[in-house]
């Protein structure tokens, strides 16, 4: 990934190689606390929350071409179950590792590929700028990665109820009795038979009534 718009060192995730030093082998490990970045997750699914603490532990080591960053990210999560919609939190640790080259390097050595691959290969690299470089796309790409695609609160969540949306896990028991929709016309036309026996049978008893009556 080329380098954008000048980086400020002043960027909590913007870290300072110079002291580092371009000797390859030379070794530097940083801590750092900082405050979550917006949209640091899988958004609308899980993610960790705008401002939250994020915990930094960076090994960086200086190699021929650029520094190599190596690095774990931790953080409390926070989204919500997919089967049954109840908040979940989850301690997240992101593993990460990434070479960020010289802007010179081509001309320290580096073994370039076949022509015309230099742009190609330039769009996945990074790079550091002024001894500077920016961990920010690095640690998105990690903590997505290394996030649920699919969170739930636990493994054996029954999730909700298809007819009613009753939370299972609350009622183990919870069901609705299922009628087969194959007889449901049936019971209706069984229903309307009987209501018509019924005036039937009331029609008789008044004819049987006036026969009575015609006959004293």
């Amino acid at each position: 990934m080329a380098s954008n718009a000048r980086l400020d060192h002043r960027n909590p995730l913007v870290f300072d190689t110079h002291e580092l030093g371009r000797r390859p082998g030379a070794l530097q490990r940083l801590t750092r606390t900082i405050d979550a970045p917006k949209d640091l997750g899988i958004q609308g699914v899980i993610g960790v929350p705008e401002g939250a603490p994020v915990e930094l532990e960076l090994r960086l080591e200086s190699v021929m071409e650029g520094v190599l960053v190596t690095g774990t990210a931790r953080a409390a999560a926070e989204g919500e179950c997919v089967r049954c919609l109840e908040p979940v939190e989850l301690e997240l640790e992101a593993d990460f590792q990434e070479l960020f080259s010289y802007p010179d390097a081509d001309d320290r050595g580096r073994v370039t590929a076949e022509p015309g691959d230099d742009a190609e290969d330039d769009e996945d690299r990074f790079f550091l700028e002024d001894g500077l470089f920016d961990l920010e796309p690095l640690l998105r790409d990690a903590v997505v990665l290394a996030l649920p695609m699919q969170p739930v609160c636990r493994e054996d969540c029954p999730g909700l109820c298809s007819e009613c949306g009753a939370r299972l896990a609350d009622d183990p028991d919870h069901h609705h009795d299922a009628v087969d929709i194959r007889w449901a016309a049936l019971q209706g036309l069984a229903g309307t038979m009987k209501d018509g026996e019924k005036d039937e049978m009331s029609g008789a008893d008044a004819e049987a009534g006036v026969d009575e009556k015609q006959e004293k």
